[in-house]
């Protein structure tokens, strides 16, 4: 688990952030890595990492397939295995 936010993770937040919040809340990478530093989301390195981490905090993912969760609306996947993770 890791609060960095590179390139890679930067992008995916920039092009799927529509799916969390009705509208963009960044437009750049600099506004993005802000906006992931105030809300202390997460880089995780596999689905079971997200699995672990929702799971710590409380969501019930015990009846969910992995598939679903990876599509949960604060999950985003970075594209290299890695995913983010954005309390909103």
């Amino acid at each position: 688990m890791s609060y960095e936010y590179d390139e890679a993770v930067l992008d995916a937040f920039l092009e799927q952030q529509e799916k969390l919040f009705p509208e963009a809340v960044a437009e750049s990478r600099e506004e993005a890595e802000e906006f992931l530093k105030d809300s202390m989301a997460v880089v995780v390195d596999s689905l079971t990492e997200v699995c672990d981490y929702l799971d710590e905090a409380g969501m019930d993912i015990s009846e969910m397939e992995q598939e679903d969760i990876a599509e949960a609306e604060e999950v985003f996947a970075v594209g290299d295995g890695r995913y983010l993770i954005v309390d909103a």
